[in-house]
């Protein structure tokens, strides 16, 4: 059975994922630093591990469908790793928006029950956007 209980390792998990974001975003601000764009890297992807647990993230990132994901976002850390952090980060984000495609759906609902941003996602030309990918299925 799948526990959705907020516990103390995905609180963790959530915070590194929060951070990974955040030094990613410092990384680029301040003209591709590799190093702010790797250590955000490594901590988003130890954050999404502790989130989901290890062995599904690790069925995640092989699955046949995230493969190119997978790849491509690998080796983009690769590429900031060796010091080309321009090409490393165009990678990157093709592999994010692949491998977190299907999470856009869970997004947009959370979206619309924002209390005051979610008057703005619940405007007809806004919603009928969201409501094409309302029915799929979140791929973890």
């Amino acid at each position: 059975m799948l526990s959705f209980e907020m516990n103390d390792r995905k609180k963790i998990g959530l915070g590194l994922t929060g951070f990974g974001v955040f030094f990613s975003f410092l990384g680029i601000i301040f003209f591709f630093d590799k190093g702010l764009i790797a250590m955000g890297n490594i901590l988003f992807f130890s954050g999404v591990a502790l989130t989901i647990g290890l062995k599904s993230s690790l069925q995640f990132f092989s699955k046949r469908s995230n493969f190119k994901g997978t790849i491509s976002f690998g080796v983009g850390f690769f590429l900031v790793i060796i010091g080309w952090p321009i090409l490393g980060m165009i990678l990157e984000a093709y592999g994010f928006v692949v491998l977190f495609s299907g999470f856009w759906p869970t997004l947009a609902v959370f979206l619309q029950k924002i209390p005051i941003l979610g008057w703005i996602f619940q405007q007809p030309y806004i919603r009928s956007f969201f409501d094409r990918y309302r029915g799929k299925r979140v791929p973890v």
